[in-house]
């Protein structure tokens, strides 16, 4: 059975994955890019950037990875499903290269973008988008690729098997938690913690066997 993960998702001190409000010209709200400083310095990032241990943890992002799923709140800012032209934030060859399902109470036809992106639109449980996912990434490994929103849901619904969080050292009060609802998630989970001298804590969260 192929695994389900969640890869490069990085949260403030106070638990906040995104801030508020999100909009076309601030996809992450007052957070700003904030909460990513630490992986645009690296190699995964940038060829002229770092190497070492944010870069180590960075590079696991889409090695052995056949599908992605993600929230509405990431393919678009409010109100994209009205705009006929939206085709996602990432231009014309989207950073994915794989099948990615779009979790969305507005389904409509499949987006083909260049580098073997297609975008397809579900209205679905967690444990339904997945079978879907797992069934198109042909026996590779199935990312949730956020916001933090979608993957509260996977996780409160046990689906999901490697969890990678960065705690990066910064206070935004207010926006989308990651944890509000998983107490005791960690039980279920071998869990890791390694700093970094950028001043992020890469929390690694593997399920228990």
């Amino acid at each position: 059975m192929s695994l389900t993960r969640v890869h490069n998702l990085s949260i403030s001190l106070d638990g906040f994955a995104t801030g508020e409000p999100q909009s076309a010209e601030a996809p992450f709200g007052h957070a700003g890019q904030r909460l990513h400083e630490w992986m645009f310095a690296t190699r995964f990032w940038d060829p002229a950037g770092s190497a070492g241990v944010d870069d180590a943890f960075a590079q696991q992002h889409g090695i052995g990875i056949g599908a992605e799923i993600m929230g509405a709140n990431k393919f678009g800012p409010p109100g994209w499903q009205d705009d006929p032209g939206w085709t996602g934030w990432w231009g014309e060859n989207p950073p994915f290269h794989t099948p990615v399902f779009v979790l969305t109470h507005r389904p409509g036809p499949p987006i083909e973008r260049e580098g073997g992106t297609v975008f397809h639109f579900l209205e679905a449980t967690p444990a339904e988008a997945l079978a879907i996912a797992r069934d198109a990434a042909a026996g590779q490994d199935v990312r949730i690729g956020g916001g933090p929103s979608v993957v509260r849901d996977f996780l409160s619904a046990g689906l999901v098997d490697h969890l990678h969080v960065v705690q990066v050292p910064i206070l935004l009060g207010r926006g989308v938690r990651l944890w509000d609802g998983l107490e005791g998630v960690e039980d279920g989970y071998d869990v890791e913690a390694v700093s970094s001298p950028s001043g992020v804590t890469h929390l690694t969260f593997t399920r228990k066997a």
